[in-house]
């Protein structure tokens, strides 16, 4: 079963121009750009963009070709930074180590495959440059709802990173969304998890509220 496709239809403000100069830069060399995550629900809520995430499928030795200036300290996550923007390689994460971050990095082309590492529903909603929203697990009807939901096992998408307790309960305080039931059992019976975090990480995702 493919993604929903269509045109964004909860907001009617322009896409982002920073968004549309990466992503015409990105096509004249041949790749794709996407917005992402808080930079796409944002935008579909009809809220002020404050960050940008773009995904592509150049990975960092490609855009070194042509965003030469770019940040390039964490490409080996397939991260670089632009003009305050965030761009990540499409990617595929697994053996999450550390309670944090993943063991292993693959670069890959294909959406739906990158949208699974994701944590919630409403942050996985990609958005090209003509507007279409790319929907794999029922993002836009959850925003719709106004429901924060995991994406797969909630236990164990908080088992790879227990910092996706908080952020679970700042994205509902700030949008004034409610849980999903099985996302709210996983946070309510998992909370100890979050005492596996370094204390400092507690505290700066705290500090985001």
């Amino acid at each position: 079963m493919g993604p929903h496709v269509g045109p964004f239809f909860l907001s009617m403000q322009p896409l982002p121009e920073i968004f549309l100069r990466f992503a015409r830069l990105y096509k004249e060399h041949g790749f794709s750009l996407y917005m992402i995550g808080g930079t796409s629900r944002d935008y579909l809520l009809g809220l002020p963009c404050l960050d940008f995430d773009f995904v592509t499928d150049a990975t960092p030795e490609e855009e070194k070709a042509f965003l030469p200036e770019a940040n390039y300290h964490f490409e080996r996550f397939g991260s670089i930074k632009a003009e305050g923007c965030d761009i990540t390689t499409l990617r595929y994460e697994e053996d999450y180590l550390d309670h944090r971050h993943p063991g292993k990095v693959r670069f890959i082309k294909d959406l739906s495959l990158d949208s699974c590492r994701r944590d919630f529903t409403i942050n996985a909603l990609y958005i090209d440059a003509t507007g279409k929203v790319y929907d794999f697990h029922g993002g836009l009807e959850d925003l719709r709802q106004g429901i924060i939901r995991f994406i797969g096992d909630p236990a164990k998408r908080i088992k790879e990173d227990p910092l996706r307790i908080l952020r679970a309960h700042r994205f509902a305080k700030r949008l004034q969304f409610h849980f999903d039931p099985k996302t709210e059992e996983a946070l309510l019976s998992l909370a100890g998890e979050l005492s596996k975090i370094n204390p400092d990480k507690v505290l700066m995702e705290k500090k985001k509220e």
